[in-house]
């Protein structure tokens, strides 16, 4: 028999609970919220869920239509392409070189620029002049474009890719990250914890990170959006995954010249990219609202 509860006593949640709570008010961002998880699924088990290989070609379905169209077949989802290739099982196989290589190039890029955004924002002198303007000539031109010299350089494949378009989007989160935390350095908060003898550590741990954490996660957001759109550029303009790859990108490229006689080839491999994008973009705009709802 539990012990008999004399006074009432109100749980106040947690402060992620309360984004947690904040969020799930927000049907488009829990939408979206889904949607990514099911994606990242798909990168971990879409070639087990195929039902045929990325290479397996049909030589008797060239160009099938999908399965609700009049000509089309049930065996084969979304269609086929020229070479008679099931772009269903395609787009599950491709699903972790785009959106598995993006998420990865995410992990990576975001690591990278918080630890010289931070070391940048709390330094001075010339550490911090070094540390915060290493990068910002780069800015000047778009992470594609970037990404694209860097290919140039170092040849096409996914490894390059991984790398171009990595160092392309460092320079924005390193800038992100400096101008936060040196803004928030500079508060009377800050002032006041660094008279009480707090150290770096905690004043970057409890005053400077739960109040910048909005901006870092809509930064994480824009840049795993960027980092599909740009895997997905460098494949269609044949400078990142090679043919037979089944990256999406790839995918749009292959089909490009079929277009107009069978624009499922297009379509279907665009559709996922766009909503790689758009879910990615809309639990990062929840997520910033949540954490701001809370913080208020």
């Amino acid at each position: 028999m539990g012990s008999p509860q004399l006074y009432h006593e109100d749980k106040i949640p947690s402060t992620w609970t309360q984004i947690w709570i904040h969020f799930r008010n927000r049907p488009t961002a829990y939408v979206g919220l889904w949607a990514i998880g099911f994606m990242l699924l798909l990168s971990l088990l879409g070639p087990f869920l195929a039902p045929f290989s990325a290479t397996e070609q049909a030589s008797e379905m060239l160009l099938a239509p999908p399965s609700w169209h009049a000509d089309g077949d049930v065996k084969f989802f979304f269609g086929t392409d020229s070479l008679g290739r099931d772009i269903w099982s395609r787009l599950l196989h491709g699903a972790h070189l785009t959106f598995g290589y993006a998420a990865l190039i995410v992990i990576v890029t975001i690591a990278v620029g918080f630890l010289i955004g931070t070391l940048s924002g709390t330094a001075h002198g010339l550490r911090a002049s070094v540390l915060g303007h290493l990068l910002d000539a780069l800015l000047s031109l778009p992470s594609v474009i970037l990404a694209l010299l860097m290919v140039a350089v170092m040849g096409p494949g996914l490894n390059n890719v991984f790398w171009a378009v990595g160092l392309s989007l460092l320079p924005s989160i390193v800038r992100t990250v400096h101008n936060a935390v040196y803004e928030e350095n500079q508060k009377q908060y800050v002032m006041a914890a660094k008279l009480d003898g707090a150290n770096r550590y905690q004043i970057l741990r409890y005053a400077i990170l739960p109040n910048i954490a909005d901006i870092m996660v809509m930064r994480t957001t824009l840049t795993f959006s960027a980092a599909i759109l740009d895997i997905a550029a460098l494949g269609f303009l044949n400078l990142g995954a090679q043919a037979p790859s089944p990256e999406w990108g790839a995918m749009v490229r292959d089909g490009i010249s079929n277009v107009l006689s069978a624009p499922w080839t297009v379509t279907m491999p665009g559709l996922a990219i766009l909503l790689a994008v758009l879910a990615t973009n809309l639990v990062g705009d929840g997520l910033g609202h949540a954490i701001s709802e809370e913080r208020d």
